[in-house]
């Protein structure tokens, strides 16, 4: 029997439900141009012993998003035979298919070598309160392995706050924070790393840098030279073409500062559309679809359009609220 998912969900096809099995490392082929929407969402069944930090972490997936993905079920003990969505299917990011792209509000990270038709996706851990990661247009400027952390002044005052006393320079190892290996960014004072703790991986957990998991951030270092461009972004809401379908991919959005923010999610969604000129016409919107979709915020690809006979403006009227 199929889990009772939201109503946003229940439209994924059965295929891409009853894929089974846990995933390897979230590499996919690009889709053709004009196609936006790569790989397929997953069920597994948790043992006993699993929590959604453990499966997250199995599957390339962040904490926050293994959440929004199983409403009601309890992420610390979801119980043996508990059927888990894995949220493996995405809208990729709107602009340039290069580089690297973050999606702050997605929590995610997207990279596409060049000269290679794939793109590989890694959950990241982002700034939290007070500490919010930039949205900005950078680049790789330095990799170093096996890093030293020297902890800025403000955060070795903030932890002597707490009592706890940091050294002026952590030596690399098991309980340095950058893992084991760091990019550096043109951003001053913001980094790309690994952790010492794999719990906070798709959380607001940082001091504004962005951190993966150990073995994702040493897959990255083989692949990401430096120079590498790197585009910070902030988009709740991503729309995209597939099979001559539109898809809404929502989540919770971000302020400026990195902070849930109570945004017009009606203007934020048509402005998202707006983007996409290249479907504007030819598609007949199901608003109450669009609607539920924003309400639920799960962060993943549903279906809220098809193809009409008729020419019509997509963004004509919008008969609800989604306040």
């Amino acid at each position: 029997m199929l889990p009772r998912f939201p109503a946003v969900t229940r439209c994924l096809s059965l295929a891409a439900l009853l894929a089974a099995g846990p995933a390897a490392a979230l590499e996919f082929p690009l889709p053709p141009p004009g196609e936006d929407v790569i790989g397929q969402v997953q069920v597994i069944k948790a043992k006993y012993e699993d929590t959604f930090a453990d499966i997250g972490t199995a599957n390339d997936l962040g904490y926050l998003e293994m959440i929004a993905a199983n409403p009601g079920v309890d992420p610390w003990l979801p119980g043996a035979g508990t059927e888990i969505v894995l949220p493996t299917r995405f809208i990729l990011p709107p602009g340039p298919r290069e580089g690297i792209v973050i999606n702050l509000a997605e929590y995610r990270m997207y990279y596409y070598p060049k000269g290679q038709n794939v793109v590989h996706t890694y959950p990241l851990g982002i700034g939290r309160e007070g500490w919010g990661s930039p949205i900005a247009n950078t680049k790789v400027t330095a990799k170093t392995p096996n890093p030293t952390w020297t902890p800025p002044a403000s955060i070795r005052k903030e932890h002597a706050a707490d009592g706890d006393i940091l050294p002026a320079v952590v030596p690399a190892g098991p309980d340095n924070p950058l893992g084991p290996f760091k990019f550096t960014l043109g951003v001053p004072g913001y980094l790309i790393h690994g952790s010492n703790k794999k719990f906070g991986i798709g959380m607001r957990t940082s001091h504004g840098c962005f951190r993966m998991f150990n073995n994702n951030v040493l897959e990255l270092a083989k692949m990401a030279p430096v120079g590498v461009a790197v585009r910070i972004i902030n988009e709740p809401y991503k729309f995209g073409l597939s099979a001559g379908k539109v898809y809404l991919e929502a989540h919770t959005p971000l302020d400026d500062k990195g902070d849930p923010s109570v945004v017009d999610k009606h203007t934020a969604v048509i402005n998202a559309l707006l983007k996409r000129e290249d479907l504007a016409n030819n598609m007949r919107m199901n608003w109450d679809m669009v609607r539920d979709v924003v309400a639920a915020e799960d962060g993943m690809p549903v279906e809220i359009a098809v193809p009409t006979t008729t020419a019509q403006p997509m963004v004509s009227s919008v008969p609800f609220d989604m306040q």
